[in-house]
């Protein structure tokens, strides 16, 4: 496999393939596990991702990487193979959650920067070390009537920046991950208004990212769809695919190879109808794909409900639903197809 970092970022998004996100924190999935009434311990979550990891199918022909969390990237399956392990076997790349979290930012109320700039140089080489080839932090951007402020979205952007540059000096694919949040609070914002959010921050990204001197050509932009806030849903899918496509020509460089969108508290349909339809416009400069955690894994999870005897039902689950992103990634999911796994 190439290491240049060009042909990992190509490899992460081209062919119909995208990433799966499972790189929650442990606090996140014990919140997924209290969904089926499970523990979260160190071996439940190891079951839980070998189940997805194992899943020759989903991972050998619609996974093209994998996020992980530090835990899961140095855990090995109850067999003793290191996870890295399977997921090179099956062709997908290991990546690596980089950042520690987006805190309150100081004289920003309602506003928040992520950490882990601190020591992050050495904590990537000891990630490639172990098998990373690329890596994900992610900004959060809230909206409101009056937020984002200017500031908060500078400071953001000029720290996805600074580990973009820190993740290619170290031989990784920085994923940079501007989310302009749709489910967050007040989350009555409609579509113009995260239409004219998610432009102006994508500006600024790509402002810092010039200035850090990061090569647009090694990095992969994880950004999320212009869609309605979580209490305002109006928008069809024709239309998130059209402002989305307008925003993106907008403020993308053709430099980045590739686009792999946040599902952003979508459901699982709901995702994979905009991909697809975002991929039917013509002439997109990028591949188009998905880096999607909760729409690959939601169905999955209840499938499984943390017992044994149902690793191959929730296998199927993730399947099938890897099926249909790499579909709506070739502009090919049809509503129909959305049958029971």
């Amino acid at each position: 496999m190439s290491e240049r970092l060009e042909d990992i970022a190509v490899q992460m998004v081209a062919g119909g393939r995208g990433l799966l996100a499972a790189d929650e924190s442990t606090s996140t999935i014990k919140k997924r596990f209290d969904t089926i009434n499970l523990e979260s311990t160190e071996s439940s979550r190891r079951d839980y991702r070998e189940m997805l990891f194992r899943s020759d199918e989903a991972m050998k022909k619609y996974i093209s990487g994998v996020i992980l969390f530090e835990e899961t990237l140095f855990q090995k399956a109850a067999d003793g193979t290191p996870f890295v392990d399977i997921i090179r076997a099956a062709g997908s790349i290991p990546g690596i959650k980089v950042d520690t979290g987006a805190k309150p930012m100081a004289k920003y109320p309602g506003e928040t920067i992520t950490e882990g700039l601190d020591g992050l140089g050495e904590r990537l080489a000891k990630y490639y070390d172990a098998g990373a080839r690329f890596a994900k932090w992610r900004g959060v951007i809230a909206i409101s009537s009056s937020l984002p402020t200017r500031g908060s979205v500078r400071a953001n952007a000029q720290a996805l920046a600074r580990y973009a540059a820190l993740c290619q000096e170290a031989k990784i694919v920085p994923i940079v991950e501007p989310e302009c949040l749709m489910d967050g609070k007040p989350g009555d914002h409609n579509i113009d208004r995260c239409a004219e959010v998610t432009e102006a921050t994508l500006r600024i990204v790509f402002e810092e990212l010039a200035d850090a001197r990061v090569s647009l050509e090694g990095m992969i932009l994880k950004p999320n769809m212009v869609i309605d806030g979580k209490n305002a849903r109006k928008a069809s899918v024709a239309e998130v695919a059209e402002r989305t496509v307008k925003v993106l020509k907008a403020t993308v460089p053709s430099a980045v190879p590739g686009i792999a969108f946040l599902s952003g508290g979508q459901s699982t349909e709901e995702a994979s109808a905009h991909l697809s339809a975002i991929n039917a416009t013509a002439d997109l400069p990028w591949f188009v794909t998905f880096s999607y955690g909760r729409a690959l894994q939601d169905s999955a999870l209840k499938a499984w409900n943390g017992k044994p005897e149902n690793v191959a039902a929730g296998q199927r689950e993730f399947t099938h639903r890897a099926e249909m992103n790499s579909l709506a990634a070739k502009g090919n999911w049809k509503k129909d197809l959305e049958k029971a796994a």
